[in-house]
């Protein structure tokens, strides 16, 4: 999306202060702990940019709220399993020798939108230590929900997910849709899970490069599966809809989303216990 399309379809600036009041209008309150998923450029014109974005959620989550945003770095990852595009296998040795370690402190997040980037590196944020599906937060609450994150149970219960999960969080999409919902993920592991592969990351070993190997779950696909699971939670579940900025938005409770999707996934995705097949 062009600078020029999003000033062509935007009636006004969206500023700091319009911004929140849509927040406040959609659900989120004073002292929220929320999962937000973003695309800045939904939001129409903003004043400030994604700068602006952060100031109008911290305006409204306040001192006691936190700000939750994942920070994936899905670069950092085994070659072998590249597929947009592939490298040639005579690269592999290369990457895992070259890849610059995961460092939470100054790793990108590629990807993942302008809004996490900049709560990646706002004063006072905290990120955990996965390298490839880490969360970055800020508030009251943020050092406490990004201290452990396991390399083995990157969107489990051990991770940040799970902790948002036992904390109580909400789940805000911004302009995106349910196949950007991270949250959905941790549905999975409760779900009976996916078969476990091999994975490998460059990380910091007590302050020194390594190429880790490690066993997780083979994640679904959240472009197929998600928007599904994302429609049948609409049916059942309350959700709050409203526009913030230009941005189509929902608000919801993360455990309430979670709980359906490992419901559908349950009777969706696993096979027939009596060895027929659909």
């Amino acid at each position: 999306m062009t600078e020029r399309s999003v000033v062509n379809r935007t009636p006004e600036p969206r500023t700091r202060q319009g911004l929140a009041m849509d927040l406040r209008h959609l659900g989120l309150h004073h002292g929220d702990l929320v999962l937000m998923h973003a695309s800045l450029g939904s939001l129409g014109w903003v004043v400030g940019g994604a700068h602006t974005v952060v100031l109008a959620l911290l305006d409204v989550l306040g001192d006691e709220g936190t700000l939750v945003v994942p920070t994936q770095t899905g670069d950092n990852s085994d070659p072998k399993d590249w597929s947009r595009p592939p490298v040639p296998e005579s690269w592999w040795p290369v990457i895992r020798a070259e890849m610059p370690a995961y460092d939470p402190r100054i790793t990108p997040c590629r990807g993942m939108g302008r809004i996490a980037e900049t709560v990646r590196i706002w004063p006072g944020a905290c990120r955990s230590a996965h390298p490839q599906v880490s969360f970055a937060a800020l508030g009251q609450k943020a050092l406490e929900l990004t201290a452990d994150h396991p390399l083995d149970d990157g969107l489990g219960d051990g991770s940040p997910l799970g902790w948002l999960y036992r904390a109580g969080a909400k789940v805000l999409l911004l302009g995106v849709g349910y196949d950007r919902a991270t949250a959905i993920h941790l549905a999975e592991y409760r779900a009976a899970g996916g078969p476990r592969t091999t994975q490998g990351a460059a990380a910091l070993v007590a302050g020194e490069r390594r190429w880790v190997t490690y066993s997780d779950i083979e994640h679904l696909d959240s472009d197929r599966f998600f928007p599904a699971i994302g429609r049948d939670f609409e049916r059942v579940h309350r959700v709050s809809k409203g526009l913030v900025g230009s941005a189509e938005a929902r608000l919801m409770h993360l455990e309430d989303l979670v709980d359906h999707a490992v419901s559908w996934m349950s009777r969706h995705l696993r096979p027939p216990t009596d060895g027929s097949q659909t």
